[in-house]
């Protein structure tokens, strides 16, 4: 019984983690259910019981989501710069290309 309450589990973390709108809440979610699997599979094997499997699991998930947030990487135009227009006017816009290939 408890195995089909895990598998359940597992099947509604992975429905959570599609409905995700950002990229870095996508690779969270990710992480969290590739985490949570490989920890309960870790927690079982030393433990031999279903505490250490969830204890696992949990440790698992969080470790997984934190690192597949902190590994997002970062889009381009989140940065701000500072141009100069031909008239000699300072305005601030996302940066573009010019930034990134130091043609600014």
């Amino acid at each position: 019984m408890n195995f089909h309450k895990a598998i359940a589990a597992v099947l509604m973390i992975a429905a959570l983690a599609g409905c995700a709108q950002t990229e870095g809440q996508q690779r969270a979610g990710t992480g969290a259910l590739i985490g949570g699997a490989g920890g309960a599979l870790v927690g079982q094997a030393i433990g031999g019981n279903t505490e250490s499997t969830l204890i696992g699991a949990g440790a698992g998930a969080l470790l997984g989501a934190v690192v597949g947030s902190s590994t997002t990487p970062q889009r381009r135009g989140e940065q701000m710069c500072r141009y100069q227009d031909r008239y000699g006017r300072i305005y601030t816009a996302p940066c573009d290309d010019r930034y990134y290939n130091g043609d600014y």
